[in-house]
């Protein structure tokens, strides 16, 4: 039982007109474990290279995040360079080196096969594959993906498409995904190819998130931020956040639904305000609560008196 986490686990290098962060903890996989550490109990399928701290991986079990399926092979960890402009929605990659990353091969321990819940983070559609043929039992599925798995291993995104319950993808890779330019048809155009699809869910970084589903669409604002140092890692926050909350009420009905995507969006906008996962480090679940509160009743209104 319980939430499965598939992703990377990294080494970043960044700068913001904040300041900068020199090889700290980073990786999809990461971002997505801390952030459903608040509401479950994650357990994370990754690898690292020898070069990988071993403090990193008691930070994550600091926050009961078995890290059981997180291997050390010979080699670097997947490492990651990027620049931020003022505009932190704008980023430049400097380098991303795959090192262990490039002969990743998941397999998911005997003791995670019978997780309910599972997150398939950013990686390889190949290797999404893989995890779902080892895994059973299996109740509700998340994906999330990039532009270059879109552009460069389109038919094994579309089996992977063709397995799992709901899909996460910022605007501009729903976009590429079916080539519309209207997200309320790009998120149609998806649910109609995919039948087993549930949910689309189109992240909008600061602007918030968009959930679509055969019945209607919720949404949600950003959170207004006073301190933004580094988003580096949000969108894989609110995914976390997200599969956590719904594996924590074990229940995918349209309430939970909601409430999850509120709990993804508290999650992540705490990610920005600082490097890597410190602000994780110092968080804790009465802050989470108050944040959820907060995008709860900036959301709601009197009916209008027509």
């Amino acid at each position: 039982m319980g939430l499965l986490i598939v992703g990377t686990v990294a080494l970043d290098s960044v700068e913001t007109p904040f300041g900068k962060a020199d090889r700290v903890l980073g990786g999809s996989g990461t971002f997505a474990s801390f952030a459903a550490s608040f509401f479950s109990v994650p357990k994370l399928v990754g690898v690292v290279g020898e070069d990988f701290p071993e403090s990193y991986l008691e930070l994550l079990r600091s926050r009961a995040v078995d890290t059981a399926g997180v291997v050390k092979e010979k080699g670097k960890t997947f490492y990651w360079a990027g620049k931020y402009e003022t505009d932190v929605n704008v980023r430049t990659t400097l380098t991303t080196e795959l090192n262990v990353l490039q002969t990743f091969n998941p397999v998911i321990p005997e003791k995670f096969r019978d997780s309910s819940y599972l997150f398939l983070a950013n990686i390889d559609p190949k290797l999404q594959l893989k995890v779902l043929d080892q895994c059973s039992g299996l109740k509700f599925t998340v994906m999330d993906t990039m532009n270059y798995w879109i552009e460069n291993t389109r038919e094994a995104l579309d089996r992977v498409l063709g397995r799992v319950d709901a899909v996460l993808l910022n605007d501009e890779e729903a976009r590429m995904l079916t080539g519309t330019p209207v997200l309320q048809k790009a998120a149609d155009s998806i649910l109609k190819s995919f039948p087993s699809m549930k949910i689309v869910i189109i992240k909008k970084g600061e602007h918030g998130a968009m959930m679509f589903s055969r019945e209607g669409f919720f949404a949600l604002p950003g959170y207004p931020l006073d301190v933004v140092k580094d988003p580096t890692g949000a969108g894989d926050s609110f995914a976390g956040g997200f599969i956590g909350w719904i594996s924590r009420a074990d229940s995918t009905d349209e309430v939970t639904l909601r409430q999850a995507v509120a709990a993804g969006s508290a999650t992540a906008s705490f990610c920005c305000e600082d490097f890597s996962v410190d602000r994780f480090r110092t968080l804790d679940s009465s802050e989470l609560k108050r944040r959820a509160a907060s995008i709860r009743n900036c959301t709601e209104f009197a009916s209008l008196d027509w």
